[in-house]
């Protein structure tokens, strides 16, 4: 017993002589606790929804006043023509276009009645299934208001219709197939290359390449060539599984998709070498990537609708890399968006990538 208390001991003094790990012991599990729960959410709020108004009635401008009045929804604007409804919902400045048919509201309660359409972005299913329900349940909160108030009876669900587009299946497959490819990408370009590192430092082995005439920068691509090489051989993988297995092909074209990966495997292993250059051992470094990884895939939208976090947790989004990477993924392969639709999006990335191999290379320093 005295020796296994001795030897316990002993670990606590190897934790605490660390100045990293207590750190990390404490941090961590609070950060978790008190910011994940308000991010990490499967609420759905924040639905933009453009309407077209072609009917412009007392009817009409009801709905819209419940529309912009709902706390799970907002109003993305009016419109009078349902193609420019539908450009905003490419753009990614709507969710949902409403369209009330001319003549709504002096036709309704008759057998001539229109009904109202919704057409919803569902390249996020799951966001699109329980997003829609909101919207549908606002437009017929409205209609039974009125409906209340005319004396008619009937369900005012049956005047009002609901499309998906992208996923009209709403197969949640189609939506996880993209991310999954983006978590392959952070785990394996982005915790393999700050291992290696570390691994060489704790072998002894990053002396000998301290003594050879090799400069920064030929040493942070030989450790970055590999693994650019390693995350496309895992794209075209993934890629393959996806069309093979599930019938998941690229709506749009494979070439964006590979710009957009090959930016992201830039910043992401770039990153990981900055974090190993500042990290004396394999323990942390783990821990390190493991605690931005999980910031990464947890705001950056993989799991959770970016729109349906606090205000504050979407500004820091912008400050993600993934964020980007998880738009030109679900965009192309879903919605078959163009370079300039996504244009911003690979500039970001473009950005990402640079800082952190320029971090990556000034960061690393030869040592006797």
């Amino acid at each position: 017993m005295r020796v296994l208390m001795v030897l316990i001991q002993k670990e606590f003094t190897q934790i605490f002589r660390n100045s990293f790990i207590p750190k990390l012991i404490f941090v961590f599990p609070v950060m978790v606790m008190l910011l994940l729960p308000m991010i990490m959410t499967m609420d759905v709020k924040n639905v933009k929804v453009a309407v077209v108004d072609l009917d412009r009635s007392s009817f009409s401008r009801r709905i819209i006043s419940h529309i912009g009045a709902s706390e799970y929804l907002s109003l993305a604007g009016t419109a009078d023509d349902f193609a420019v409804a539908m450009r905003m919902t490419d753009e990614g400045l709507a969710d949902a276009v409403l369209q009330i048919p001319a003549g709504f509201g002096r036709k309704f309660g008759t057998p001539d009645a229109e009904k109202i359409g919704i057409m919803a972005n569902a390249v996020n299913a799951t966001k699109a299934s329980i997003g829609m329900q909101h919207v549908l349940q606002t437009a017929a909160g409205a209609i039974s208001e009125i409906m209340a108030e005319d004396g008619i009876d009937g369900n005012a669900n049956d005047f009002v219709t609901v499309t998906y587009r992208y996923n009209p299946t709403l197969d949640y497959r189609h939506y996880m197939i993209p991310a999954l490819m983006i978590m392959l990408f952070i785990l394996v370009c982005g915790f393999i290359p700050a291992l290696s590192i570390v691994g060489e430092k704790e072998a002894g082995t990053i002396e000998q390449l301290n003594v050879t005439p090799a400069g920064r920068m030929t040493f942070i691509l030989s450790k970055l060539i590999p693994y650019w090489l390693v995350g496309l051989f895992v794209l075209i993988a993934a890629m393959l599984i996806a069309w093979l297995v599930y019938g998941l092909a690229p709506a749009g074209s494979i070439w964006l998709i590979l710009l957009g990966s090959e930016l992201f495997i830039l910043t992401i292993s770039g990153f990981s070498l900055t974090v190993a250059n500042f990290s004396d051992n394999s323990q942390q470094a783990i821990f390190v990537m493991f605690f931005f990884i999980m910031i990464y895939m947890l705001m950056s939208g993989l799991l959770t609708p970016v729109d349906s976090m606090p205000l504050w947790a979407q500004k820091i989004t912008y400050f993600l890399p993934p964020r980007y990477f998880v738009d030109i993924m679900r965009s192309v392969y879903l919605k078959a968006s163009t370079f300039a639709d996504l244009s911003l999006n690979y500039l970001a990335l473009s950005i990402f990538a640079l800082l952190f191999n320029i971090a990556a290379a000034l960061s690393w320093r030869k040592r006797s």
